[in-house]
């Protein structure tokens, strides 16, 4: 989905004047849509976009809506479909859904409805972005981190921008630094989570380990770990915490 639109639907509908007024209101309820009067086109505009939705006509001219569908299937497993029929024979419902509709809706049916339908179908479907926790890169002042491969970089304008790399603990530590950016980053979460217990000794290795984190962090100015006395430590971005 765009960010000026709730979502790109494909309508594939015979009857034009039907498909003109249905094409209409989804669009003045911040939809795109893209009509095509019958199957072919359908999988001819199907192939040309990038949609998020297809709602289909099931008796069209040329191919039909379950036609159609089924060629969706093969190129997209996931992609939410609707048919629009004016039968209600139990068969031709059941078909639909046994080639993978996500909704069937018999003509005539009410406008709001459909477009109540095709939200919550949408919000089920949308692509939930995955946990800040569950990264794989972060901007932590002018560094970049590349958490999978372990890799801290200066930016220095692209040329020779110093990079380093990290052992795995220095990494895990400075994607909880990262996560807790500006808060405080409390030594028994991070001992537990990285050391996997909280004592006098793995609390002195923690702080060798900051130090090696200040060193890799000293090309820019405005990063700071600052002590919290008695409960752990904060990465500040000095311009926003004064």
């Amino acid at each position: 989905m765009t960010d000026t639109t709730r979502g790109n639907i494909l309508l594939v509908e015979d009857d034009q004047n039907f498909g003109d007024v249905l094409r209409s209101y989804l669009e003045m309820n911040d939809y795109e849509v893209t009509l095509a009067i019958d199957g072919i086109k359908g999988m001819e505009s199907y192939h040309q976009g990038n949609f998020d939705l297809c709602i289909l006509d099931v008796m069209m001219p040329r191919k039909d809506g379950f036609t159609v569908a089924r060629e969706i299937r093969e190129k997209d497993q996931t992609i939410p479909i609707i048919f629009l029929t004016a039968k209600t024979l139990k068969d031709d419902v059941l078909q639909g859904f046994k080639i993978g509709a996500d909704d069937y809706i018999t003509k005539p049916f009410n406008s709001e409805e459909l477009l109540f339908r095709i939200g919550a179908i949408l919000k089920r479907t949308k692509p939930k972005e995955a946990p800040k926790e569950e990264a794989r890169e972060y901007f932590i002042g002018r560094y970049h981190f590349n958490y999978p491969v372990r890799i801290l970089t200066f930016d220095k304008n692209g040329v020779g921008s110093p990079q380093y790399k990290l052992s795995p603990k220095e990494s895990q530590l400075l994607k909880m630094f990262a996560l807790k950016m500006n808060d405080v980053l409390t030594r028994s979460e991070a001992l537990t989570k990285i050391w996997g217990e909280d004592n006098y000794f793995t609390a002195r290795s923690m702080d060798v380990f900051v130090t090696k984190l200040r060193k890799y962090l000293a090309d820019d100015d405005n990063l700071e770990i600052v002590n919290i006395h008695g409960n752990g430590f904060q990465l500040l971005e000095k311009d926003k915490v004064q």
